[in-house]
C-alpha cells in the first residue's frame, strides 16, 4: 500500500470555494488561504441548525505506543456517512508541529482516510499556532517590559505565574533565566517554556464563542500576583486589545477537504494530556451549521479528551453529542492485557481478553455520563479473525453495545460504511441521554477531582503537595472555584503512573501543583510527572523528514 503521503498526493484536491458550496457556505464567506485552505467566519454560525445537527464524538481506549488511529477513524467516518447520502462533516484539531518533528509524524488521518492537503496543515498551515505562540510571548515580553519599566515607581510581583510558550518539543527550556547580562536587559527572573498546544491562549481561542468574548478571556488572563496577594492581570497591563488584534485571523474556523472531497474543519490544537484536547467550539458549531452529522474527537483516551469534552467543552457550549464512538485495536488491549510492544502483532487470545478491562471501564465511564456507545473496531492487517470475532462477541453479547469494524485506512469511505449505518441506526433508536457531568460548578475544587481521580480513573485516594493545597485556597478567595477542572496526567494510564497499563484500580494518585487559566475559566491540575513541555525521542520524526525532487517525504 502506498504511504500516506503518497496517497495524499494521488487525491486530486476540489478548489476550496467548490467544497465550501458544496455543504451550502456561500462563496462571497470563503476567504482563501491559497486554493485549497480558507477561512469562514464565525458569523455564519446558526444556532438553530447547530441544535438540529447530530454531533457524534470519537475517542478511544486509553492510548499505546502501538497507536490507535482515531484521527482515522473519526474522518472514515465522516466519510463513510456522506457514502450512505448523508450529510457529514469532520471537524478536528490542527497539528502541532512538536510531535510533527517528535514522535508522531503528522496528525491529518492515514490511508485513504485523510484531511487535505496533508503537508500544509502538518506544517504552517494558516498560521493560527503561530499567532497563538506570538500572542503568549508578546504577552511576556510585555509583562517583562512593565516590570523593568516601573521598577523606579516601585512595582514589583511577588509571583509571576506566566510562562513563554513555543511549538517545538525542546526539554532544555522547561526552566530558564531570564534577562541576565547589563541592567538594561532587564530585571533577572525565573521562567520557561511549555508547547504551545498548553498555552492558555490556545485554550482560550477554543473555548471563545466570538471575538468579544476572546477579547474579555484575555483581559482576565492572570499573569502573577503582587505583594499584597492580588492578581495582576492582562487587563491592569492594557494590552488585551493588541493581543485581541494577533488572533483576529486565527479565531476563524479553517476549512479544507477529506482525501474523497467533503469538508472538513480543522482548527484549534490542545492536547488532552496537558489541556483539555478538543477542536474549537467555534468550529464544532460552524461544522454543526452546515452539516446534518458533524464528527469530532477528543484526544487521547476517553479518561482525558472525552471527560474533558464533556465536563468542559460541552459545559460551556451548550452542545449535546447524540452518541459516543470509542475505537479500539487489537494490538491495543494486547498491550493493556500485558503483551509487551514487539509482540503486539502476534496472535495471543489471552492477551486480548486480558485487555477487554481496559476497554470496559471506558465504556462504563462514557455510559455514567449518559453516552449511547458504540466501538469502532480499528483493523490493522496482522489481527486475526479470530481475535476480531472475539471482540465482536465481547462487545455485543457482554457489552450490549453495537460493533462495526472500521477499514477506512486502506479503502476510505466504503470501508465505513457499516461503521456508518451502525452509528445513523444507533443515534435515530437510541440516542445519548442528557449529559451528566461529573462534578457540580459548585462543588469545592478539591471535590471536583477527587470526582474525576475516584469515580472515573479509579483511584482510591487523591494525595496534594502543599502548593496544590495553597493554590486550592486562594482559588477559594478569588471567588473562582466554580470553574471546571482540567487535569493534566499521562496519557498512558489511568493513574498517572505511564508504566501502568489495563483497568488499573485502587491507586493513589498525587496533585504536585494547580495552575489558575483565569482567562480560559478552567483550573489545570498538575499530577504526577506530566510536563508541559515534551521532550525529543532518541531517533526524532525529523530525521526522516526532507525533500526529495520537490516533494515532502517523512510525513504522516
Amino acid at each position: 500500500m502506498k504511504s500516506d503521503i503518497e496517497i495524499a498526493r494521488s487525491i486530486e484536491l476540489k478548489k476550496i470555494k467548490q467544497v465550501a458550496e458544496s455543504v451550502g457556505i456561500p462563496r462571497e464567506e470563503v476567504e482563501n488561504y491559497g486554493r485549497y485552505i480558507a477561512k469562514i467566519p464565525e458569523q455564519l454560525i446558526d444556532e438553530e441548525k447547530v441544535k438540529q445537527s447530530n454531533l457524534i464524538l470519537v475517542t478511544a481506549i486509553t492510548a499505546t505506543k502501538a497507536g490507535i488511529g482515531k484521527t482515522t477513524v473519526s474522518i472514515g467516518l465522516a466519510l463513510g456517512l456522506n457514502k450512505i447520502g448523508k450529510k457529514a462533516i469532520v471537524a478536528l484539531r490542527e497539528p502541532s508541529l512538536g510531535p510533527c518533528f517528535g514522535m508522531k509524524g503528522g496528525a491529518a488521518g492515514g490511508g485513504y482516510a485523510q484531511v487535505l492537503p496533508m503537508e500544509k496543515i502538518n506544517l504552517h498551515f494558516t498560521g493560527d499556532f503561530h499567532a497563538i505562540t506570538s500572542a503568549h510571548n508578546m504577552i511576556s515580553a510585555l509583562l517583562d517590559n512593565y516590570i523593568y519599566q516601573h521598577q523606579a515607581d516601585g512595582f514589583g510581583l511577588k509571583e509571576i505565574i506566566w510562562r513563554r510558550v513555543l511549538d517545538v518539543n525542546d526539554r532544555s527550556l522547561r526552566s530558564i533565566v531570564t534577562g541576565l547580562g547589563p541592567r538594561t536587559n532587564g530585571v533577572t527572573m525565573e521562567s520557561g517554556f511549555d508547547i504551545t498546544p498548553a498555552s492558555e491562549i490556545m485554550a482560550i481561542l477554543c473555548l471563545s464563542k466570538d471575538t468579544e468574548d476572546l477579547r474579555r478571556r484575555i483581559e482576565n488572563i492572570i499573569l502573577g500576583f503582587d505583594f499584597n496577594g492580588k492578581p495582576f492581570t492582562v487587563k491592569d497591563l492594557g494590552v488585551a486589545g493588541a493581543i485581541t488584534v494577533l488572533l483576529k485571523d486565527a479565531i476563524h474556523p479553517n476549512l479544507v477537504q477529506t482525501t474523497e472531497g467533503t469538508a472538513a474543519f480543522v482548527h484549534g490544537g490542545p492536547f488532552a494530556n496537558i489541556a483539555h484536547g478538543c477542536n474549537s467550539i467555534l468550529a464544532t458549531k460552524m461544522a454543526m451549521t452546515f452539516g446534518d452529522y458533524v464528527v469530532t474527537e477528543a484526544g487521547f483516551g476517553a479518561d482525558l479528551g472525552a471527560e474533558k469534552f464533556y465536563n468542559i467543552k460541552c459545559r460551556k457550549s451548550g452542545l449535546q453529542p447524540k452518541l459516543t464512538v470509542i475505537v479500539a485495536t487489537a494490538q491495543g488491549l494486547k498491550m493493556h492485557g500485558g503483551v509487551s510492544l514487539d509482540r503486539i502483532k502476534e496472535p495471543n487470545m489471552e492477551g486480548l481478553k486480558e485487555g477487554f478491562g481496559n476497554l470496559d471501564k471506558h465504556i462504563r465511564n462514557l455510559r455514567y455520563f449518559g453516552q449511547t456507545v458504540v466501538v469502532a473496531f480499528n483493523r490493522f492487517a496482522s489481527d486475526t479473525d479470530e481475535e476480531v470475532e472475539a471482540i465482536r462477541r465481547h462487545c455485543e453479547d457482554d457489552l450490549k453495545v453495537g460493533f462495526a469494524i472500521n477499514n477506512a485506512f486502506a479503502e476510505g469511505g466504503e470501508g465505513a460504511i457499516d461503521l456508518a449505518n451502525l452509528v445513523v441506526e444507533t443515534i435515530e433508536k437510541k440516542p445519548s441521554a442528557p449529559l451528566q457531568y461529573t462534578y457540580g460548578e459548585n462543588d469545592s475544587v478539591q471535590q471536583k477531582i477527587e470526582k474525576v481521580a475516584c469515580n472515573l480513573y479509579g483511584a482510591s485516594v487523591v494525595t496534594y503537595s502543599s502548593a496544590s493545597r495553597k493554590m486550592m485556597k486562594l482559588i477559594e478567595e478569588m471567588g473562582i472555584a466554580h470553574y471546571p477542572i482540567c487535569i493534566a496526567k499521562t496519557q498512558y494510564s489511568f493513574s498517572a503512573d505511564p508504566k501502568i497499563y489495563g483497568a488499573v484500580n485502587n491507586f493513589e494518585f498525587h496533585i504536585k501543583d494547580i495552575v489558575i487559566n483565569n482567562g480560559a475559566e478552567m483550573l489545570v491540575a498538575i499530577a504526577g510527572e506530566i510536563l508541559r513541555m515534551p521532550g525529543l525521542p532518541k531517533v526524532p520524526q525529523a530525521e526522516h523528514i526532507d525533500i526529495v525532487d520537490g516533494n515532502i517525504e517523512g510525513l504522516s
